[in-house]
């Protein structure tokens, strides 16, 4: 009999999101009159930019004619997606990449998890907490971990606690760490961190030859100017840090698929022997093993994000979810809720009230004004008390869910 991964039974629940499905399932059922407003899981509503939609079409035609045509593309990605990249999102943050740094994937929350393919299983991982479950979740899967304790937190993981005494900013670990996960702006709290914060990070990880994994899948909600893009925009970042970047809330692309990773050439890790040894090269004979690249059709649909028309139809959809924030902030806020975030981030964290648990909280809003979000300790023990909101709902939408969970809460 094959053997099975036994360290996937170490994971003490289904994933969050699937069991919101389950739950939100189960009430639709018995009650199929309710109108159920879903702003749990993060993903879009708004149609495609037409001028994506178009180079979309445009590249599936490609496809149909035999001097167009294309099979098998490079494994990281076409130059001209790359090059717009770092000509587009990268070069007006004063960062400089060359071509070969940047590798085109079908989405971050598979780079998140596949990243961990070219690091030892004895780095000592630290991981926020409130946090996106795939990080913790992937490093159980491939055996980095003990057990979980009664609190959630599992053995061999440096936990680092978001709290509102923080401000849900992370402090430097009290245990050394060779990897760090850092998410600005933060899923799930909305959380932001000043180029000061960074700098503390970026510091640390030089002092201690650690590697930072920088999630910046949000970086274009980001409204103060005065806020990081990018880790790239502090100084020492290209020696200590990947960062990892997605079209799925920029562009809308959650059912089209397309991200990527940034690994400058001179990050190095470090052999068995003790010898340094290219991330970048490693991460490359890894995309040229594992994957055969993003499809064509998706990468020249990303590719018009990045033309002058194609970001100001892809910004009007960023500033329609990020007033969809403005009004959950501010109506939640007004019933008296305590709210964090949505203000350089698509999400909006908040206190639960009278002392519920996130997923007591979960259930009376399912139950009693039949709107979805995400309980916060799915993220964490010290998400515990707190729930999150999406901003990307359609605008009726939104304001009937503010206007249910105000009347619910007098």
């Amino acid at each position: 009999m094959a053997l099975i991964n036994d360290n996937y039974l170490k994971l003490k629940a289904g994933y969050l999101f699937p069991e919101i499905g389950r739950r939100v399932k189960a009430f639709a059922e018995a009650n199929p009159q309710a109108k159920v407003i879903r702003l749990g899981i993060g993903d879009v509503t708004r149609p495609l930019p037409p001028v994506i939609l178009k180079a979309f079409h445009d590249a599936v035609d490609d496809l149909s004619r035999v001097d167009t045509f294309a099979g098998y593309g490079p494994e990281q990605g076409y130059d001209w997606l790359i090059d717009a990249v770092i000509e587009k999102s990268y070069k007006p943050l004063g960062v400089s990449l060359r071509t070969n740094e940047v590798f085109i994937s079908d989405g971050s929350k598979c780079d998140c998890a596949n990243i961990l393919d070219i690091f030892a299983l004895d780095n000592r991982v630290a991981i926020g907490d409130p946090v996106y479950p795939v990080y913790n979740d992937t490093n159980v899967m491939i055996g980095r971990t003990g057990d979980a304790d009664e609190k959630g937190y599992y053995q061999g993981i440096v936990y680092l606690p978001c709290t509102e005494a923080n401000h849900f900013i992370p402090s430097l670990p009290s245990e050394k760490a060779d990897i760090i996960y850092l998410c600005f702006p933060n899923n799930p709290t909305g959380a932001v961190a000043t180029r000061e914060e960074l700098k503390k990070w970026v510091d640390y990880a030089l002092a201690n030859n650690a590697v930072i994994f920088f999630d910046a899948a949000y970086e274009a909600f980001i409204t103060d100017p005065s806020i990081p893009h990018s880790i790239y925009e502090v100084e020492g970042a290209r020696r200590c840090a990947i960062e990892f970047r997605s079209f799925s809330k920029t562009a809308g692309f959650t059912g089209v698929r397309c991200g990527l990773v940034v690994i400058p050439e001179e990050l190095t890790g470090a052999t068995a022997a003790g010898e340094p040894y290219s991330l970048n090269r490693l991460w490359l004979r890894r995309t040229t093993t594992k994957f055969n690249g993003a499809s064509y059709p998706v990468q020249r649909a990303a590719a018009a994000v990045y033309t002058d028309e194609g970001w100001r139809q892809t910004k009007e959809v960023i500033d329609y979810y990020m007033e969809n924030a403005r009004i959950i902030r501010e109506g939640l806020a007004a019933a008296g809720l305590t709210v964090y975030g949505g203000v350089n981030a698509p999400y909006i964290w908040l206190k639960t009230p009278n002392g519920l648990t996130s997923w007591d909280f979960f259930d009376r809003l399912l139950t009693e004004c039949h709107v979805v979000g995400t309980p916060g300790s799915g993220f964490g023990p010290s998400g515990e008390g707190f729930f999150r909101l999406s901003a990307f709902g359609n605008r009726e939408n939104v304001e009937e869910a503010v206007d249910r969970i105000r009347k619910n809460l007098k």
